[in-house]
């Protein structure tokens, strides 16, 4: 089945027409649309959760928490 996409053809021969500083700005103008997008996580409400399921005591929630924090680039 064939991928739809990502561009349609208008935006694909403006991007073309563009220099390197338009085209640029144009990425960083689509990248914070993207972000603005995508979802988000409440990481004091996961712990909440975490802490909340039997058997899991502070120490172990804070290890969980630890590597969301990795894989989420978080300091």
């Amino acid at each position: 089945m064939p991928k739809e996409p990502m561009i349609d053809r208008d935006t694909y021969r403006t991007i073309k027409k563009m220099s390197r500083e338009e085209l640029q700005a144009f990425l960083v103008r689509y990248a914070d649309e993207l972000q603005k997008d995508a979802p988000t996580i409440d990481l004091r409400a996961v712990e909440a959760d975490i802490k909340a399921i039997k058997g899991i005591g502070d120490k172990r929630a804070e290890e969980i928490m630890t590597i969301f924090e990795k894989h989420l680039g978080v300091s």
